[in-house]
């Protein structure tokens, strides 16, 4: 069970996503990355994928305070991950019975 840092609800690791903070080239600025794979190194903070738990921790500097962060971190790429994976298509309904299992006679 994890916490989500935006409504501060408990769920299954697999019903949130992990955001990782990686600082850029110069040190000076942070950017939130998705981290759907659950594989990059470092410290991780879990976020429902609703951009309403994002803008809650935006707004509540939870990622900052998740992610021991001296700054607040730049969160487009976790905002533009949330975006196109609600407009993906999900695994199910007709087109997941497209290529059935045959059964033996």
């Amino acid at each position: 069970m994890r916490t989500c840092v935006g409504c501060r609800r408990t769920d299954s690791r697999s019903a949130l996503l992990r955001v990782v903070a990686v600082v850029g080239e110069w040190g000076g600025n942070v950017s939130l990355v998705p981290d759907p794979r659950h594989r990059l190194p470092g410290r991780g903070a879990w976020l429902h994928l609703s951009t309403t738990c994002l803008e809650q921790a935006v707004r509540r500097k939870a990622f900052t305070r998740a992610l021991r962060l001296q700054v607040g971190p730049d969160s487009t790429a976790v905002q533009k991950y949330l975006t196109t994976t609600r407009d993906r298509p999900t695994e199910g309904g007709s087109d997941a019975d497209e290529h059935p299992m045959r059964t033996q006679q």
